[in-house]
């Protein structure tokens, strides 16, 4: 843990710490940390996103394939899935 002093708005603090149930202030500052983190982190899910490059075959994975239930109608297949 780091100790540090700051200067911070009464007001908001305050509520913070009731919007999020904290007992303390420094476990609403600590709880509010982590809140910002989680939401930067959702936030450049989109950049990481774009950078993976998916090469599967869709029609080959989806449970009506025909190739994949050779011998099968479709209502055992209905039935089987429950």
């Amino acid at each position: 843990m780091k100790r540090t002093n700051v200067v911070l708005d009464e007001d908001r603090l305050e509520e913070a710490r009731r919007l999020l149930g904290a007992k303390t202030y420094s476990d609403t500052i600590n709880e509010a940390l982590s809140e910002a983190i989680r939401s930067a982190k959702i936030r450049s899910l989109p950049d990481l996103l774009r950078k993976v490059r998916w090469e599967g075959d869709l029609s080959e994975m989806r449970d009506d394939h025909p190739h994949k239930h050779q011998g099968t109608s479709h209502a055992e297949r209905k039935r089987a899935r429950g």
